[in-house]
């Protein structure tokens, strides 16, 4: 099973500033990286730059787009972070991150990244999830990931 671990974008990381104690932050961080690394749990993790740098992409009728350019008005409503994780359980992907080295208050989502086995088959045909592993095996393959 594989799950998105999405932490949450506070006016800090918004407004692109270290917190106190960012340097003791990040080697915590750093160790429980590596270690669920060493676990075999930690497929990917990544911190986000504010979203001053990133944009909106709204798809209109008419196949029209529009482009909004950041920042963003709700902090609390953005990511600054994510790891995806593969676990045999949810209970499992819950405990590595009950381990997170996050101070009080911090809120962490954790959600479960559909597989092409969790679609009927009347929605997505035998052949078609075939093909849909296929290209995420090749995609891992390109990026030196582990199948």
């Amino acid at each position: 099973m594989r799950f998105m671990v999405m932490v949450p974008a506070n006016d800090d990381s918004e407004a692109g500033r270290m917190p106190e104690g960012a340097a003791e932050m990040f080697a915590a961080m750093a160790r429980f990286n590596e270690e669920m690394a060493k676990a075999g749990v930690m497929i990917a993790g990544e911190g986000l730059q504010p979203s001053s740098k990133g944009c909106k992409i709204r798809f209109q009728s008419g196949g029209k787009t529009t482009v909004t350019d950041g920042p963003f008005a709700e902090a609390k409503e953005l990511i600054a972070g994510y790891w995806i994780l593969q676990t045999k359980t949810k209970q499992e992907a819950i405990d590595w991150i009950k381990r997170a080295p996050f101070g009080s208050g911090t809120e962490l989502q954790l959600r479960q990244i559909y597989e092409t086995a969790d679609f009927p088959d009347e929605v997505f045909p035998p052949e078609e999830k075939a093909k849909e592993e296929a290209l995420r095996a090749e995609l891992d393959k390109k990026h030196g990931k582990k199948g």
